[in-house]
């Protein structure tokens, strides 16, 4: 039981060594799921509580990055007692190979989903080789 809630729960992003952080928060690692279609792929990434004012998405050379900014409600007047949810940050990246048409990438945000258009290159695309009969 204890490991498949360890499962559940949010996976906190581990920083590399001498890697600091300017936000005094815990960034958690998105779940994805990755959907290949003919002409793209499709990268679902959920993020509750991030609209389209508090996620970044950048590219820097071959990384894909994602960054979603949370800050923790607390009602006024209010002390918060118990939290069993983990609030913070969301942080992934993710590295994107020639097949992936860079240029032409799109992102849009609803209900804390993010979802990340990832168009293919014309030379990934599958091509169809017409066959003619001889005579």
């Amino acid at each position: 039981m204890t490991d498949t809630l360890k499962e559940i729960q949010k996976k906190e992003v581990e920083l590399e060594k001498g890697v600091e952080r300017t936000r005094e928060t815990r960034v958690y690692t998105p779940a994805v799921d990755i959907v290949e279609k003919d002409d793209d792929i499709v990268v679902f990434a959920d993020m509750p509580g991030v609209d389209e004012h508090s996620v970044d998405v950048t590219l820097e050379k071959d990384l894909l990055t994602i960054y979603g900014r949370i800050e923790p409600e607390v009602p006024e007047n209010h002390k918060l007692v118990v939290s069993e949810y983990g609030v913070g940050d969301y942080q992934r990246t993710f590295t994107l190979s020639d097949e992936i048409d860079k240029d032409h990438i799109h992102a849009t945000v609803r209900d804390g989903v993010l979802r990340l258009v990832l168009p293919k290159a014309e030379k990934a695309k599958t091509k169809k080789i017409p066959v003619t009969g001889t005579a």
